[in-house]
C-alpha cells in the first residue's frame, strides 16, 4: 500500500505542478485553489501515509516538532497568509513567487498530515487524539476561508479582472467552493480515520479477558 500511496502522491503533484493548472492558475483564481486543493489535501496526505512508520518518518526524531495540533496553527499561518491579496498577486504574477508559495504548501501540508500519522507502531493514542484534534482544526479554518472568499459580497483581489464569462467575483467564488470541498472534506475525513482507529484500539481492548 505505502508504493500505492506514494504514486499517488506523486501523480497529485504532476497533476498540479507539470500540467496545465500553472498557467490557468495565472488566469483565474479557481485554477489557483486547483493547484492549492491538490497539494495540501491530495499530494500531501498520500506522501505522508507512504512515509509514516518507516526508517525516512521524522516524527520519531522530532516529536516535539510534529505536533499535530501546532502543526495545524502552523499551515493556518501559512496557508492564509498566501491568500492575503498582496501575496497571493506574487504567486500569481511571479514564477518565483507562485514556487514559493506551492512549496510552503506542500510542506506545511506534509507538516500536518505526518504529524497526524506519523511515529512507530503500536500508534500512541494521545498521538492519535492529538491528530484528530490537529486535522478537525485544519478542516475548520480551510472551512471557513473557502467561505469567505466564496461569500464576499466583492472581490477580495482586486488585481484580478476574472476569467473568461466570469467575473473576478464569480471566479473567487468558485475557487472558494473548490476550498470547501476538496479542503474540507479531505482533512475531516482525515480526521474521522484517526477517530475510528482510536475507538478500534479501545473496544479491541475491552474484549481482552482480564
Amino acid at each position: 500500500m505505502r508504493r500505492t500511496w506514494l504514486v499517488i502522491g506523486l501523480l497529485a503533484l504532476a497533476a498540479a505542478w507539470l500540467g496545465p493548472l500553472p498557467d490557468l492558475a495565472r488566469q483565474a483564481f479557481f485554477g489557483h485553489m486547483l493547484m492549492h486543493m491538490l497539494v495540501v489535501a491530495v499530494a500531501a496526505p498520500f506522501l505522508s501515509l507512504a512515509l509514516a512508520g518507516t526508517r525516512y518518518d521524522p516524527v520519531e526524531e522530532a516529536p516535539g516538532f510534529f505536533a499535530p495540533i501546532p502543526a495545524s496553527v502552523g499551515e493556518l499561518i501559512f496557508v492564509w497568509a498566501w491568500h492575503a491579496p498582496g501575496l497571493h498577486h506574487l504567486a500569481r504574477t511571479y514564477t518565483w513567487g507562485l514556487f514559493c508559495e506551492q512549496a510552503t504548501f506542500l510542506l506545511a501540508g506534509i507538516w500536518i498530515w505526518l504529524s497526524a500519522f506519523g511515529g512507530s507502531a503500536p500508534r500512541d493514542p494521545g498521538r492519535s487524539a492529538a491528530g484528530v484534534i490537529g486535522l478537525l482544526l485544519t478542516s475548520m479554518h480551510m472551512t471557513l476561508l473557502g467561505a469567505l472568499l466564496a461569500l464576499a459580497p466583492r472581490s477580495v483581489y482586486g488585481h484580478h479582472e476574472g476569467f473568461g464569462p466570469m467575473s473576478a467575483l464569480q471566479d473567487q467564488h468558485l475557487g472558494g467552493a473548490v476550498m470547501i470541498l476538496v479542503g474540507g472534506i479531505a482533512y475531516l475525513s482525515g480526521g474521522l480515520v484517526l477517530t475510528v482507529g482510536l475507538l478500534r484500539e479501545q473496544w479491541a481492548g475491552e474484549a481482552e479477558p482480564a
